[in-house]
């Protein structure tokens, strides 16, 4: 297994500003708003999945259509101009019924840090939060709409939801550290097919499935290394699996 001097040296080199370019991170450094900025990365988030090229100028994309003032948009109300947008199972009547519950949030509250804040007092955080949007979908919203934001019921590892909390949470010069209810040791390691992939190369997970119980394990594990911030380490596997399955592929 991999030592933990030898995983503090990868977060070392993979977590600095070099790593914001390329990641769907660099929207939510696109504003100094804090408002602009949660908005920017819940949407991305929900975004982050298939080829990162791809989904990455699918945003750049979205966010054009709103003009560049994501929170001025979604307080707006008016998201015609999303029609016809699409992002593989995601059709527009999936896309803009998360802009009209957005939209309803942020009259009614002081948007999603208060709803992620509530959230979190409850006993099944993230099905919380997934339950406030399903129980205002709208009958149209189709396939599309529950892949963004699917339903840790189905005991997926929720990696999109993990990662935006680990951007809202964790401190700078990567994640933006403006979200304070909740500290980086009550974070989860936002799992996907590289860090799984790499966290078992480690000796880091012995889990098989890419679930939701193999992110409680990965979690619970590296926080053996550091107990106030076991995700730091995100970058370390990530950057590192895709550096390393690149240099396979001949990139």
């Amino acid at each position: 297994m991999i030592t933990k001097q030898e995983l503090d040296l990868l977060v070392e080199k993979y977590e600095t500003e070099d790593f914001i370019k390329d990641d769907p991170i660099q929207f939510i450094h696109r504003w100094k708003n804090k408002e602009d900025s949660e908005l920017a990365g819940f949407i991305a988030s929900l975004f982050a999945y298939g080829n990162r090229k791809m989904f990455i100028k699918k945003l750049d994309d979205l966010f054009e259509r709103a003009g560049n003032d994501i929170s001025g948009y979604i307080r707006s109300g008016d998201f015609a101009n999303l029609k016809g947008l699409e992002y593989r199972f995601a059709k527009d009547y999936d896309i803009i019924p998360i802009f009209e519950i957005l939209h309803g949030l942020y009259g009614e509250s002081k948007g999603l840090e208060e709803l992620f804040e509530y959230a979190f007092g409850e006993d099944n955080f993230l099905q919380t939060i997934v339950d406030y949007f399903y129980s205002r979908a709208p009958k149209t919203a189709g396939q599309g709409f529950y892949h963004m934001i699917p339903n840790p019921a189905n005991g997926g590892a929720m990696k999109r939801m993990n990662m935006f909390l680990r951007w809202m949470v964790r401190k700078p010069p990567v994640d933006l550290g403006i979200w304070k209810f909740m500290q980086p040791k009550d974070l989860l390691i936002p799992l996907d097919v590289h860090v799984a992939r790499v966290s078992r190369n480690m000796g880091l997970l012995s889990r098989k499935s890419n679930d939701f119980k193999a992110v409680l394990e990965l979690t619970e594990k590296l926080r053996e290394f550091c107990p106030e911030d076991p995700v730091k380490y995100d970058f370390a596997m990530f950057a590192f699996g895709v550096e390393l399955n690149s240099t396979k592929l001949g990139v």
